[in-house]
């Protein structure tokens, strides 16, 4: 916090437009290799076709999913990396012809289901900004408040790094334009946190890491299972990650065989509330998670929080953190463990004096393991109070989610 409270205060004013979400994204299975994000891609799987999100939009606003990203909406994506000169290839407000944009939008408002933005800039700074006011105005005038942007690649121009005195420069003429036309950021491939989201709240969530996507095609295996150990004690300490949580197909089968997501399923739900956002990720493929009784979690987990207990941890080794829920006076607990299997025992005097909440316990099976058994989990439930303590088993690469739902 002390980062934080070393910026100014709000320049913003009322920022109530300004709103903690959970959402789904037309994103994973680009990773995966489902679909692609070019147009023209020779195969015919775009991913952002007005379809394809008619059929987000409806799984969301059936499951209580607040919003959606859509990536790949815009033209430009045919060259957008692994080529010198990228400057003049995005258009950050035309569509390609087989997505809707407007009548997307309206699909999604009319079931409540609100559209997240996309910028991929493929580090072409000066086209990006050339187009800023009027991608933002844009979105103003299609009423959305939401835009992650991207910087993947080497900076153009040539000389310029990501971290370096130009590109703070941009990211904060970025933040400031997108403010002018209320429109809330989530910046990947930028600088890490530095608390000027005091000052600009519209500047809500970063990435910033190794996040979920290196799993789907790195090849050094991707994260380890200790990855989430270490974050809350480093990275998470500058501000929020846009990590991008809950996959549940871990082994990625049939898409990529090669590679797997290095934890087990609950720990995929634990990081709900370890990892603290206020843009959550419903990251999976809404087809894994459809009939799950695991995806209730997600589905009940908060993403406004009134206040957080970080209960124990050792660097490296595991982390157990609490959150109330603001306004519900819900509690949520999350815990993940390294590659080794620990036994934890939690005691729940976080929870409200006099008042019994029903604890719904999603955990590793006996028999889980992050690599030879991932998806096997167990739900259970009992009645709890500020005086109960509980002994939790996390397999090796595991977890354990908790729900605490107030009673009365």
């Amino acid at each position: 916090m002390l980062t934080l409270n070393l910026n100014e205060p709000n320049k913003l004013g009322d920022v109530s437009w300004i709103r903690p979400t959970k959402y789904m994204g037309i994103w994973w299975e680009m990773h995966l290799g489902k679909s692609t994000w070019a147009y023209h891609d020779g195969r015919g799987q775009h991913g952002a076709s007005t379809e394809n999100a008619k059929y987000y939009i409806d799984f969301a606003a059936r499951h209580g999913i607040d919003a959606l990203l859509i990536e790949g909406w815009n033209t430009g994506w045919e060259n957008w990396i692994g080529t010198v000169d990228r400057e003049g290839i995005f258009d950050f407000v035309t569509p390609y012809p087989n997505y809707d944009l407007k009548g997307v939008v309206e699909y999604a408002r009319q079931r409540g289901v609100n559209i997240v933005m996309h910028h991929e800039t493929s580090s072409a700074v000066t086209t990006y900004e050339q187009q800023l006011d009027t991608a933002f105005a844009l979105m103003e005038y299609l009423g959305l408040h939401k835009v992650k942007t991207g910087y993947v690649g080497t900076i153009i121009p040539v000389g310029e790094f990501h971290h370096n005195q130009f590109m703070v420069n941009h990211y904060q003429e970025v933040i400031e334009t997108a403010a002018r036309h209320r429109v809330a950021i989530n910046s990947h491939e930028t600088i890490m946190e530095t608390g000027l989201r005091r000052t600009f709240p519209n500047w809500i969530t970063s990435e910033n890491l190794r996040g979920q996507e290196f799993n789907a095609w790195a090849t050094d295996g991707g994260n380890p299972p200790n990855h989430l150990t270490i974050v809350p004690f480093t990275r998470m300490l500058a501000g929020p990650i846009d990590f991008t949580p809950g996959i549940f197909n871990i082994k990625l089968d049939p898409y990529r065989i090669e590679n797997q997501v290095n934890t087990t399923l609950a720990h995929q739900l634990a990081l709900y509330v370890v990892i603290y956002s206020p843009l959550q990720m419903v990251a999976d493929l809404p087809r894994y998670y459809e009939g799950h009784p695991a995806f209730q979690f997600i589905m009940d987990v908060g993403v406004d929080w009134e206040q957080t207990q970080v209960l124990d941890g050792e660097i490296g080794q595991f982390v157990t953190i609490a959150r109330e829920e603001r306004e519900t006076g819900n509690w949520f607990l999350g815990s993940v463990t390294n590659e080794l299997a620990r036994t934890i025992r939690v005691k729940t005097d976080f929870l409200q004096p006099g008042v019994n909440y029903r604890a719904t316990i999603y955990a590793d099976a006996p028999d889980a393991h992050w690599d030879k058994n991932p998806t096997a989990y167990v739900i259970s439930e009992k009645t709890v109070t500020t005086e109960s303590a509980l002994q939790l088993q996390l397999a090796p690469g595991g977890g354990v989610a908790i729900s605490f739902h107030r009673e009365d």
